[in-house]
């Protein structure tokens, strides 16, 4: 980012000047502020080194601001400083319709803004940027999120500007990342804070109750006469409404949908056991016998919100739902005469004229009008190769310009586009019905007829035998049986496991998913970003070996095009700065390059374009494109083959998973490396490329339709289509606060290699609920045997309810972290299963 000169006073600048030497050669230097290498040249102060004018001038502001103590947080903990290309480029952020949906709170008198600011990942850059109002006066209050890359700043708007504040940040290194996403995700999730206030109810009124009812656990409560029992239970009652109306009304609402949908889940039981609970506490109430079984009550609520929190606490603050809003950049640069501005990219027209340059994404469709493109739809589509394009080519929305600076007249405007229709396809959204169901809802279908026939057996065997005393024992059987253990289990074995997993980079999305994790029988792989590393190519001279020399001339004339190939011959061959310049250079779109170096005349491209320039090329390498052929004085010498570098851990990974699952691979990329990716998956594994993300999604739906439960891995928009409709989506990203497509999962690159082991967790973690259900069943036998004899007091059903609920806490909790530390250990705590007949599969497709 570069440094304004508005935001770091002159005498930080000067500072930095003063006590630097000249550039010299420091062939063993790191940079101080970031840690980069300093390749060879190196800018001095103080002693240390520095990569840049960048680095060097953060150096010097946070020196003379007195917060050098960030060096000592954590060595080379700063962000390198890249240039920036575009004069004023935060500009648009004071426009008030922008800033209508980018601050969280605005006021004349202070106003607060939540930026995402990737750069962010040690304590150092905490601590920097709740610093950050001792930069400039006007700024309060600073406050990073680390989990989600995001800092919320307070200022004064009669003071500093909004743009200030992000230009403020951004030259420190610190740039914030706008994006569509960004309108209107101003404060906090309001379902997170209903949970909040319902726990906060749920907690106030289960602490006064359990006070109230002391003297009963006491035996006491014949010695409190009647009217101050009455007393009691009038207040336990009035304590314990607000709880059953408002705390506990997603488990009303959802045993509603149950019953609308025909479909008997948890909820259900769960209902029946609360308002059973409500009803006799109620009788016993008004007959002034107390409270009644209102503690037990309250405390269920209560203990069924902690468990949602568990779950809740590790992912309110990843987002799983993300869709191409979050890719596209807010703001663009538009030409205008001989003028350029910065505005908002939802205010582009047909017809607008946009600026590109190095690294920058199009968020709109449209037609090269000027330059020369090397765009990377990578992302988008899956193909690794940057595309190249000359002027009145089409381009499309998502590619990213990987040359110098293009301008490109808009023809859609975003809301438009190809990939901004894809993603609203119908297709791409399938119904959430499979969330409907999980371990809990299977037992709960059969745990609710069972005990609505016990209960309903009890009512007539009494009321045969002795009818005053039906109503108390029907009562008393849906009481005893409230599945509140059964309801407890899996929120907290999952909610454990899913903390477990958070600390080792893999996020899940909820307790549901992982219940689907432990079904999954076939692996689909996307490639190129997940399989390999996305940006990086493996590089291989095939023919005759070049000398030093030779590889300095190519490396030399590879530095000057902006071509991506080009750009990864110069860093792999280009160690050092050359003392020959190249004379008579010239660049064919889509052909090569050539020049003139040390006398030597070199040509770098395709086999085809050496070949028309009367170069005799032998069939030494790929005619396919993934190939840089080089002549040198017009005779051919070989070619560098480029081809996706694998990530270090794919073979063992794919290795490990093809051992117990199917396994498949898609990829938009064409089949140059197929042959490859066979050895790498087998003989039967099914490997599609050039795959449309419609023809992903289409491949998923048919593995379902021959009843595979599917885990698709990918991290591509392209990829988008077949996350959502597979069982489970695993999102890989190189950060979990960068962009992924909509998922269940989102996997770091680091944790990519735990896949196996999150398999057999979730395998597991299945074990452990089917074992804390067996707990609470056998407490119900026993509750109910007594209930239907009419043997179980109030006393002893308060007792019992939440004795056995801490029980269940605490063996699910418990059991999930034990087989949390053996999966850690290496140690498989459930087996997966063999492998099954891959023909099925085959003959399915």
């Amino acid at each position: 980012m570069s440094v304004s000169a508005e935001l770091i006073p002159a005498a930080a600048v000067g500072l930095a000047q003063r006590s630097s030497s000249a550039v010299g050669p420091e062939p063993e230097a790191v940079c101080f502020h970031c840690g980069a290498d300093c390749g060879g040249q190196a800018l001095r102060q103080d002693g240390r080194s520095f990569c840049c004018q960048g680095c060097l001038a953060v150096y010097g502001l946070l020196t003379q601001h007195g917060l050098a103590q960030f060096y000592d947080l954590q060595a080379h903990a700063g962000a390198r400083q890249a240039p920036s290309t575009t004069p004023d480029r935060f500009a648009c952020l004071d426009e008030p319709a922008l800033q209508r949906q980018l601050l969280d709170f605005a006021d004349p008198r202070q106003s607060r803004v939540t930026f995402q600011v990737p750069a962010i990942h040690c304590l150092a850059c905490v601590w920097l940027l709740e610093n950050l109002g001792r930069f400039r006066s006007g700024i309060g209050r600073a406050q990073v999120n680390f989990l989600r890359r995001e800092v919320s700043v307070s200022f004064v708007p009669e003071e500093v500007r909004l743009s200030e504040v992000a230009a403020l940040l951004a030259s420190l290194g610190y740039a914030p990342l706008l994006t569509l996403a960004s309108r209107g995700q101003t404060g906090g999730d309001p379902r997170q804070r209903r949970l909040y206030l319902q726990l906060g109810v749920a907690g106030f009124a289960f602490g006064n109750i359990m006070l109230l009812s002391f003297p009963g656990y006491l035996g006491l409560g014949s010695l409190a006469g009647v009217e101050l029992s009455k007393v009691l239970g009038a207040l336990s009652w009035l304590l314990a409404l607000p709880v059953l109306v408002y705390s506990a009304a997603d488990y009303w609402q959802a045993a509603g949908r149950c019953v609308r949908r025909g479909v008997v889940t948890i909820e259900a039981p769960l209902a029946a056991g609360l308002a059973a609970l409500f009803a006799q506490s109620t009788v016993e109430c008004l007959a002034g016998r107390g409270p009644g079984y209102l503690d037990s009550l309250v405390g269920l609520v209560f203990f069924l919100l902690c468990g949602k929190w568990f779950q809740q606490k590790t992912h309110a603050r990843l987002a799983f739902d993300r869709d191409y809003r979050d890719f596209f950049p807010l703001t663009v640069t538009r030409q205008r005469g001989p003028l350029e501005e910065v505005l908002a990219a939802t205010q582009l027209r047909p017809g607008d004229r946009v600026v590109l340059r190095h690294g920058e994404l199009l968020p709109a469709d449209g037609t090269l009008v000027k330059g020369l493109g090397h765009v990377d739809y990578a992302f988008v589509t899956g193909e690794a190769a940057p595309v190249a394009v000359t002027p009145g080519a089409s381009l499309y929305a998502g590619g990213r310009q990987m040359g110098g600076r293009i301008e490109v007249q808009v023809v859609k405007p975003v809301s438009q586009s190809y990939l901004a229709g894809l993603w609203e396809n119908a297709a791409f959204h399938p119904p959430a019905e499979r969330d409907l169901r999980s371990l809990t809802d299977g037992i709960g279908r059969y745990f609710t007829w069972v005990v609505m026939s016990l209960a309903a057996g009890t009512a007539l065997g009494w009321w045969w035998v002795a009818p005053a005393r039906a109503l108390p024992a029907f009562a008393a059987v849906l009481i005893v049986a409230c599945p509140c253990a059964l309801a407890l289990a899996a929120p907290c074995a999952l909610g454990t496991a899913l903390r477990r997993l958070a600390a080792k980079g893999v996020y899940v999305r909820s307790g549901r998913v992982l219940e689907r994790l432990g079904r999954v029988r076939t692996v689909v792989f996307d490639k190129t970003g997940t399989l390999t590393t996305a940006g990086t190519r493996s590089v291989q001279f095939v023919g005759q070996p070049l000398s030093a020399a030779e590889r300095d001339w190519v490396g030399t004339l590879a530095d000057h095009s902006i071509h991506p190939y080009c750009l990864r011959l110069s860093r792999l061959l280009a160690t050092a700065p050359t003392g020959f310049p190249v004379s008579g250079f010239a660049e064919v779109p889509g052909a090569g390059v050539e020049g003139e170096a040390a006398g030597h005349r070199l040509r770098l491209g395709s086999a085809a374009w050496l070949a028309a320039g009367g170069v005799a090329v032998a069939a030494t390498g790929p005619t396919d494109g993934s190939a840089v052929h080089v002549a040198i004085d017009g005779r051919y010498r070989g070619c560098y083959r480029l081809a996706e570098g694998l990530r270090p851990e794919a073979a063992a990974l794919v290795a490990d998973l093809g051992q117990h699952y199917n396994l498949a691979l898609l990829s938009g990329d064409n089949p140059r490396e197929r042959d490859q990716l066979r050895q790498l998956f087998g003989p039967t594994a099914p490997l599609r490329f050039e795959q449309s993300p419609l023809a992903k999604l289409g491949f998923i739906q048919k593995l379902q339709a021959a009843g595979e439960a599917v885990m698709m891995v990918g991290d591509g928009l392209n990829d988008a289509g077949a996350l959502r409709q597979s069982d489970v989506g695993v999102a890989v990203v190189a950060d979990y606060a960068a962009f992924s497509p909509a998922s269940d999962v989102i996997v770091t690159v680091d944790a990519l290699r735990r896949l196996p082991a999150v398999l057999r967790y979730a395998r597991s973690c299945r074990g452990v609920v089917y074992a804390c259900f067996g707990v609470s069943v056998l407490y119900n036998l026993a509750g109910i045997s007594l209930a239907i004899q009419g043997r179980l007091s109030p006393l002893t059903s308060a007792i019992l309810m939440p004795l056995s609920s801490v029980t269940v806490v605490a063996l699910a909790s418990g059991l999930a972290a034990w087989h949390g530390q053996r999966v850690a250990r290496g140690a498989q705590a459930e087996p997966l299963p063999p492998r099954r007949d891959p023909a099925p599969l085959a003959t399915s497709l």
